[in-house]
């Protein structure tokens, strides 16, 4: 089974959502679809960046790195060197 690490961004609202999960489809239509979570508030949600492990570690690893950025402007350089490492 494969884990990903993923970034939501909401356009609206300017804010990006860091987390892990096994089913990425999923989890994206929790984020826009639930009425309790915190997120609800700043949906739509679209993912700007995802890694897969084969490790659920090493994915719960990189989301901690991606949360310890704290920074927009951080978070947008990192998600900007994984895109510019896929083209």
């Amino acid at each position: 089974m494969d884990y990903i690490t993923y970034i939501l961004f909401s356009l609206e609202h300017d804010k990006y959502y860091i987390g892990q999960t096994n089913d990425l489809e999923r989890r994206l239509n929790q984020h826009n679809d639930d009425k309790k979570s915190w997120t609800r508030k700043y949906k739509p949600w679209i993912v700007v960046y995802r890694n897969t492990h084969s490790v659920r570690a090493d994915a719960m690893k990189e989301e901690k790195y991606i949360k310890s950025l704290k920074n927009k402007e951080r978070i947008k350089q990192y998600i900007s060197g994984w895109r510019s490492s896929v083209l």
